[in-house]
C-alpha cells in the first residue's frame, strides 16, 4: 500500500483539517481550492510505501501567484475519471468525484 503526503514550506500539510485542499490516495494528487496568498510556497510529494517501510521524496515544486490573470496551460477543466459503468447495489451509496481545475 501507497500511501501519499504533502509537505508545505518544509511543514507536513494537514488537510484533513482544511475544506480548500485535497489529497488524492489513488493518484497522490493534491488539489487546492480558490488560491490564496498563503498558499504561495514550495510543495513537495512524498510517497511512502508501508509494506516496504520506505518513503520517496518528489522535487520540490513552486506555486506562485499571477497578477496579470493569464491562466495559459492551466485553464479551466473538469477532471472526470469516472469508470465507462457503475454497478451499485439497492440501497448502497456510490461515491463519484468530479474536480475542476484552473481558475
Amino acid at each position: 500500500g501507497l500511501s501519499y503526503t504533502w509537505i508545505f514550506n518544509n511543514n507536513t500539510l494537514y488537510v484533513q483539517e482544511d475544506s480548500r485542499r485535497f489529497v488524492s490516495q489513488e493518484t497522490g494528487n493534491l488539489y487546492i481550492a480558490k488560491v490564496e496568498p498563503s498558499d504561495v510556497g514550495s510543495y513537495t510529494c512524498v510517497v511512502t510505501n508501508s509494506e516496504a517501510g520506505q518513503s520517496v521524496w518528489g522535487p520540490p515544486t513552486p506555486l506562485t501567484l499571477r497578477s496579470d490573470g493569464v491562466m495559459g496551460e492551466y485553464e479551466p477543466k473538469i477532471e472526470v475519471r469516472f469508470p465507462e459503468t457503475t454497478y451499485a447495489a439497492k440501497g448502497s451509496s456510490v461515491r463519484l468525484e468530479c474536480f475542476a481545475l484552473g481558475k
